[in-house]
């Protein structure tokens, strides 16, 4: 069996800001560092054999220090890479829920019918998260892997595992620093995106 260990990065200034982080570069901020120390040490009896992140400052940041802590490598996955936002990307999060009602609305509750303005689809980053997890269970039969995804493209991984509705990804986007075990049967297929 394998297990997959999701660990959302810690926070930046723009999650405390509730800002839109998309494929933005931003670094942790000392609350995500300090959630990223407890997470670590969460972990520390997990046996994780590798720690692959999104290309993404905070997952990256998340995943050294995760890996120093664990004494294990981590490897960055560039298919990873967050959901782009486009031109929502730097918002708050209210400004698009009282500037974009409808669309903001849409995003809550049908998600996969929203393209950001100038950004991507879901379906798009269902089928890179698709290839990149297909391509890392291969290599990892058994044991233990942590990967680092910020929202809300941990809730397409989580999603890809274990089917279900991706639910309110504007909520999602606020949360930062948790952790979750997937555990994958090897006879057991992944869900296709």
């Amino acid at each position: 069996m394998l297990r997959i260990v999701l660990v959302l990065p810690g926070s930046t200034d723009f999650d405390e800001q509730g800002r839109i982080k998309g494929t933005l570069d931003i670094p942790l901020s000392e609350e995500g560092t300090r959630q990223i120390a407890r997470t670590a040490e969460d972990l520390a009896g997990l046996e994780i054999a590798c720690v692959y992140c999104a290309p993404s400052q905070a997952s990256q940041e998340t995943a050294e220090r995760l890996g120093e802590t664990l004494k294990v490598k981590t490897k960055t996955l560039d298919k990873l890479r967050n959901l782009d936002h486009g031109l929502w990307q730097g918002m708050l999060i209210d400004e698009v829920r009282t500037k974009q009602p409808k669309v903001y609305r849409r995003w809550q509750e049908q998600p996969d019918t929203v393209c950001p303005p100038e950004g991507e689809m879901l379906v798009e980053a269902r089928q890179r998260v698709h290839e990149a997890l297909e391509k890392l269970i291969k290599r990892h039969k058994h044991g233990v892997v942590a990967i680092v995804a910020p929202e809300p493209l941990a809730s397409l991984v989580r999603c890809h595992f274990n089917g279900g509705t991706l639910g309110d990804l504007w909520k999602a986007e606020r949360q930062c620093g948790g952790w979750e075990p997937i555990d994958i049967q090897s006879s057991k297929s992944a869900n296709a995106p």
